[in-house]
C-alpha cells in the first residue's frame, strides 16, 4: 500500500469501498478468536505477531525501510492494545448485549471529540445517522440475549472504555495517515501493541499456545485478517472523514452475526435482522450526510 494521504474535494468512492471491505474482513475476528484455543488477550497478541512479518515486508517494499515509529503510531499502538484487551474481557464479564452496545459507542465518542476539540460541528443529519448505526447494533445485541454475568459492573466499564480506546485509535490513525504510508503506520502500531497485550495475557495467566493445528490456523487467520482488514481501514481513513469512517465500521457486528449463523448455526432472529437493516441505513445516511456540497 504505497500511498500518500489525500483529502479530495469530492466523495472518494474507492476509499469508501475499501473501508467497507476492511470492516467486513474485521467481522471475521470473533469467529477466529473463538477457534483460537487461547486466552482472549493471547489471541490479540498472536493476531499482531503474525501480522508483523507481512507488514514489515510491505513497508520495506513500499518505503525502503521500516524507519522509526512516529508519535501517532506509538499512541495508536497503545490504544489498539487497550481496545483488544478491554473488548475481550468486557465480553467475558458482562452480558453480550451490554458489551456489544457499549463498545459500539465509538462513533459517538469520535463525533463528540471532533465537535468539541476540532470545532467540526456535525450536520444534524449525520447525528441521526450515528443514532441509527448505534441503535441498529444495539438491536442486534438484544436479540442475542444476556449471557452469563460474571461481574456486570466491571464488564460494563471495560466495554465502555473499549469504545473510548477504539475512538482514540481511530483519531490517532487518522492523524498519522496525514504524513505516513499505511503499511509503515500499521507495522509500528502492531509492533507497539503486541508486547503490551502479551504482557496482559501473561499477567492474567491465560493459555498462550493453542492445543491443535486448528487453533494455530485460526491465529494465522487473525494475522492475515489484521493486515487486510485494519490495513484497508487505515488506508481509507487517509481519504475519508474520521467520523464517517467510525460509523461505516459498525457493519462489523453484522458480518460477525451472519458468519455465526452460517458457521455455527447460531440463531438469527427478527431483531438481529432488523438491527442489521437499521445499522446499514445509518451507514448509508452517514455517507450521504458527509458528502461534499456543490459550490
Amino acid at each position: 500500500m504505497a500511498d500518500a494521504a489525500a483529502r479530495p474535494g469530492r466523495t472518494d468512492w474507492r476509499a469508501l469501498a475499501v473501508l467497507l471491505a476492511g470492516a467486513c474482513i474485521i467481522g471475521l475476528s470473533p469467529i477466529l478468536v473463538r477457534l483460537s484455543e487461547t486466552g482472549s488477550a493471547a489471541a490479540g497478541f498472536w493476531r499482531l505477531a503474525f501480522a508483523l512479518p507481512l507488514l514489515a515486508l510491505m513497508t520495506v517494499r513500499n518505503a525502503g525501510s521500516l524507519g522509526r515509529p512516529s508519535r501517532m503510531a506509538l499512541l495508536a499502538g497503545v490504544f489498539f492494545a487497550l481496545d483488544l484487551g478491554f473488548w475481550h474481557y468486557g465480553i467475558h464479564y458482562t452480558s453480550v448485549t451490554n458489551a456489544t452496545v457499549l463498545s459500539n459507542l465509538t462513533p459517538v465518542v469520535v463525533t463528540a471529540f471532533a465537535w468539541i476539540f476540532l470545532r467540526q460541528r456535525p450536520a444534524a443529519l449525520f447525528l441521526v445517522a450515528v443514532a441509527l448505526g448505534v441503535g441498529g447494533a444495539s438491536l442486534m445485541a438484544l436479540e442475542k440475549g444476556g449471557g452469563a454475568l460474571v461481574n456486570q459492573p466491571l464488564g460494563d466499564a471495560l466495554s465502555l472504555f473499549t469504545a473510548l480506546w477504539y475512538a482514540l485509535y481511530f483519531l490517532a490513525m487518522a492523524e498519522g495517515r496525514k504524513s505516513e504510508t499505511t503499511s509503515r503506520l500499521m507495522f509500528w502500531v502492531s509492533a507497539v501493541g503486541a508486547p503490551l497485550i502479551l504482557s496482559a495475557a501473561l499477567l492474567l495467566r491465560e493459555p498462550i499456545l493453542p492445543a491443535s493445528t486448528r487453533g494455530w490456523g485460526a491465529l494465522v487467520g487473525l494475522g492475515l485478517m489484521h493486515v487486510a482488514g485494519q490495513g484497508s481501514i487505515a488506508w481509507a481513513m487517509g481519504r475519508l472523514p474520521t467520523s464517517t469512517a467510525s460509523v461505516v465500521v459498525l457493519i462489523q457486528p453484522i458480518v460477525a452475526a451472519y458468519l455465526g449463523w452460517i458457521l455455527f448455526v447460531e440463531p438469527l432472529g427478527p431483531l438481529q435482522a432488523l438491527g442489521a437493516v437499521v445499522t446499514l441505513a445509518g451507514v448509508v445516511l452517514a455517507q450521504w450526510a458527509s458528502r461534499p456540497r456543490a459550490g
